[in-house]
């Protein structure tokens, strides 16, 4: 069995990406790490070429940012990378530059990769998802926070990056996945306020218009995080690739976790979630087989 991971990237430094801890996280567990690098406007390549390991491929591309309909520029560039990925490995694993996994999940994905690798009829592997906010010590758990995605998936071309890249698709189609006793940890909405501000400002132009983000986007120099459902506190550990840029984190930010902005029927829905851990409703871009 061979693997490969890969990943897009664009303005790493500029938004603080944890992309070098994403891509280390999973080492491992590959036999190489594709990266495309998107041509940037800070020193993302260098960044990238400083990864001390000869796993790692580069590449690089130029983004069409005009491609804003539901952010299809980054499928497109997530179709790029896994069309580079060469026909000799079995499994291509894919995460985004702000997704790591902990090392204790390892021996789990290795087994489970090795177990479904010669029933064709499984074309993925979906992860639980841990969604951190704010700072390191919190995690969404609110029913906005997706709670599982395919990151796995069989090196079959015909397989496509949907939508906006979180997920997959074969031949218009929801992957036909097995679960995965391993979690994915989202590190996006951890950043110094500043930065929070400045990439959720950049990034809505991967989606709407000038005139869109004026009306709708609040312009201001820093992002308020206490602007949230619901939130709790984290009570894991986290990979250890993450210790150093964790120990590093020069803002802090104190959050009321009791204090809740749910409407009457997601308070309700949350509640049940709590209770059952079933989530009503809830919208899957895979199938369980």
């Amino acid at each position: 069995m061979k693997v490969c991971g890969f990943t897009i990237v664009r303005n790493a430094v500029k938004y603080d990406y944890p992309v070098v801890e994403s891509i280390t996280s999973i080492l491992p567990v590959c036999d190489e790490f594709l990266v495309l690098v998107g041509k940037s406007d800070d020193a993302t390549l260098e960044l990238i070429r400083n990864i001390d390991s000869p796993k790692v491929r580069i590449e690089e591309s130029i983004w069409d940012d005009s491609l804003k309909e539901g952010g299809k520029v980054l499928a497109v560039e997530t179709n790029k990378a896994f069309d580079l990925i060469s026909n000799e490995f079995n499994w291509a694993f894919y995460l985004q530059a702000d997704e790591v996994i902990h090392e204790k999940y390892h021996p789990e994905i290795r087994r489970s990769m090795e177990e479904w690798l010669r029933d064709e009829r499984v074309e993925g592997l979906v992860f639980n998802y841990t969604h951190f906010y704010g700072t390191y010590r919190y995690i969404g758990d609110s029913r906005r926070w997706y709670r599982n995605e395919v990151r796995v998936i069989r090196n079959d071309k015909s397989i496509r990056s949907y939508r906006d890249a979180q997920g997959f698709r074969k031949n218009g189609n929801k992957l036909k996945v097995k679960p995965i006793d391993a979690s994915v940890y989202h590190y996006g909405w951890v950043k110094n306020p500043k930065t929070m501000q400045t990439k959720v400002l950049d990034f809505h132009k991967l989606w709407h218009d000038e005139n869109w983000i004026r009306e709708n986007v609040k312009q201001e120099d820093l992002f308020d995080f206490s602007d949230v459902d619901s939130i709790a506190l984290f009570t894991g550990t986290h990979p250890a690739v993450m210790a150093e840029r964790i120990m590093n984190a020069e803002w802090k930010i104190d959050l009321d976790i009791s204090k809740k902005k749910l409407s009457f029927k997601k308070t309700v829905l949350h509640w049940f979630e709590r209770v059952t851990g079933h989530r009503l409703f809830e919208y899957k871009n895979y199938r369980i087989i």
